[in-house]
């Protein structure tokens, strides 16, 4: 939220020299809120928790990230956690238990308390009431593992998202190829035509027909693969990788793809859908000394760090 001070010049001249003469900084702009408690949806026990958000986000970090990963790339994620948080809240939480949050990933965010250790702890801390914002409003706080040669150049491009606009997305190189797994640098994935076909028909609703050859149709900026021609239909890209197995087909940045005996074989790099923070990314940079906050604007473009409470 900003704040707009209309002020006579006489009174910004006797506030500047009263700030000389005592030899101090201006002060920091003041918290807008009180840390928020939120609801929490226990989804192992059914059990509804209320706790400070603050008590709530190490449990998400260490669940999200390694625990044992730099401070800096912890407290990146922490800032990303607390504003994606923020932004559910926002627009109406957990609809389905009637919570703020759950403990679910597929419903909001990776939780798991039993992994918290210090750095945990730490990262939460120091970014303490810290969220991003853009022109005011809370971002969509994505992130993935990793971003492959290239992190996607928008949301439309890696997750095909259209719900809203979000400029601060940006394409960058992923700073994590140089640390992240053999896997994540290159990865095959092979499906029958018959597993493909069904997820084809999952995603469009109509029959492909015989996939005898399948190919990208269309590729993004940063060269991920939007949509894909399989049998007799164009699919989009980042539905058909759900609907195969985000951990099967784990990205959309495709380097081939080839067709044979009854069998899809796809190769690519990265494991994600490569918008926003790479998370060996900002290992990377936490390791090369960078802040978090110099993570999170690597990743991000044009948004502001914002102390919430």
């Amino acid at each position: 939220m900003a704040f707009k001070y209309k002020l006579a010049a006489g009174i910004i001249g006797v506030l500047l020299i009263t700030q000389i003469l005592a030899g101090c900084r201006a002060p920091a702009r003041r918290p807008v809120a009180q840390e928020p408690t939120i609801s929490l949806y226990v989804n192992q026990t059914g059990e509804v928790k209320r706790l400070p958000i603050e008590e709530y986000l190490p449990g998400v970090i260490a669940a999200e990230m390694e625990p044992a990963w730099p401070i800096n790339a912890l407290a990146a994620q922490a800032i990303l956690a607390r504003t994606f948080t923020m932004k559910k809240i926002q627009e109406g939480g957990v609809k389905a238990h009637g919570t703020d949050a759950s403990t679910s990933v597929e419903e909001f965010q990776a939780y798991d308390p039993g992994r918290i250790n210090d750095h945990v702890r730490r990262a939460v801390e120091i970014t303490r009431g810290q969220v991003i914002k853009h022109q005011g409003n809370y971002i969509n706080a994505w992130f993935y593992a990793s971003g492959g040669s290239r992190t996607a150049a928008s949301a439309v491009e890696g997750l095909n998202f259209r719900r809203e606009a979000a400029p601060y997305i940006q394409s960058v190189p992923d700073p994590g190829m140089a640390i992240t797994t053999a896997e994540n640098k290159g990865w095959t994935a092979t499906f029958s035509t018959a597993e493909l076909a069904a997820a084809v028909k999952k995603v469009t609703g109509q029959d492909p027909g015989a996939i005898t050859a399948v190919s990208i149709a269309t590729r993004g900026p940063s060269g991920r693969a939007t949509q894909i021609r399989a049998g007799n239909l164009t699919v989009d890209a980042p539905a058909l990788r759900l609907a195969l197995g985000s951990t099967r087909l784990r990205s959309t940045l495709l380097t081939g793809i080839t067709t044979s005996n009854g069998r899809v074989t796809f190769k690519g790099e990265g494991y994600g859908h490569g918008v926003g923070m790479s998370q060996w990314g900002a290992r990377a940079l936490a390791e090369q000394g960078k802040s978090p906050q110099e993570i999170i604007n690597y990743f991000f473009k044009d948004v502001v760090l914002v102390k919430d409470w």
